[in-house]
């Protein structure tokens, strides 16, 4: 390698270039924009759905509890969509989109037959790979937001909006629950790194990009189900799910840390193990296609 192409391979601004080149890549594919569509779709649905049940004045989800925590609220402000789409879309519908992205982030292009093209480019497996999982965590934070923001438009337009009441009981301003919502929007995202990391681990095990997708949602569906049975109890704090919704308590006064301290200390601990496990795969990997 020349000394002009040295100077390249570790260049900050060619390492932006390609992680711009991802990010055009991700977000144009009509299956990216598919999935941020139906996650849109999600908080629609919900406010309509609420807005026809409580049209002859009766309260959301019945009164009894029969939905996200946050539902019987949005009738009073609308701005509790956004909370209750993100309690309705986290379980399945947002690391489903995560997984699907990750999944194919390295698979998909061994499949294609462009990753040893990306390869011979002065990258670098690992810079690649890290630039393959900053694109994936991109995703889940615009995914988040088109979720937050698409929910707080359905509300606006539905409902009335204003000061809410916290889960704790006091009063906060409209401002205030405005940016709660931004945060609560900020710790879902950063929920669904562990996710983001299994699902690129999973990318570097095969050349098949429909393998790696289907193989993480199936992982993510089989931990959703063992998290629901009592008898595993004794494993449900080490799941990467399993304080996927403690993002309700920053809805109340004062904050309650401790869940949400586990759920952000878990997704770093599965991000980091399964994130070496992608490297230590991707670098060692027999690129033929």
């Amino acid at each position: 390698m020349s000394r002009a192409e040295a100077v390249r391979a570790v260049s900050p601004l060619w390492t932006l270039g390609l992680f711009r080149s991802e990010l055009l890549t991700t977000f144009r594919r009509w299956r990216t924009l598919a999935l941020l569509g139906v996650l849109a779709a999600v908080p629609v649905l919900v406010g309509i759905a609420v807005r026809i049940e409580t049209g002859d004045g009766s309260s959301a989800g019945g009164g009894g509890g029969g939905g996200p925590a946050f539902i019987s609220q949005i009738t009073n402000n609308g701005l509790f969509l956004v909370f209750t789409a993100l309690a309705a879309t986290l379980p399945f519908f947002l690391p489903m989109a995560i997984g699907v992205v990750a999944g194919d982030a390295v698979a998909g292009e061994a499949n294609a037959g462009t990753l040893r093209y990306l390869l011979v480019a002065p990258a670098g497996r690992t810079r690649l790979l890290l630039t393959k999982y900053a694109t994936v965590m991109t995703f889940c934070l615009v995914a988040t937001l088109v979720v937050a923001v698409s929910a707080l438009i359905t509300g606006a337009l539905l409902f009335p909006l204003g000061d809410l009441t916290t889960i704790s009981g006091t009063r906060i301003s409209f401002s205030e629950g405005l940016a709660r919502a931004l945060l609560i929007a900020l710790v879902v995202a950063v929920s669904l790194i562990g996710v983001a990391a299994l699902g690129l681990f999973v990318s570097t095990l095969t050349n098949s990009g429909i393998a790696a997708m289907a193989t993480t949602v199936g992982l993510l569906i089989t931990v959703q189900i063992v998290d629901q049975i009592p008898q595993l109890h004794a494993v449900h704090p080490y799941l990467f799910s399993h304080y996927w919704l403690s993002f309700a308590d920053l809805m109340r006064e004062p904050v309650y840390w401790d869940d949400l301290t586990r759920n952000l200390g878990l997704q770093a601990l599965y991000a980091a193990v399964f994130g070496s496990a992608a490297w230590a795969r991707f670098t060692a990997k027999d690129i033929s296609a």
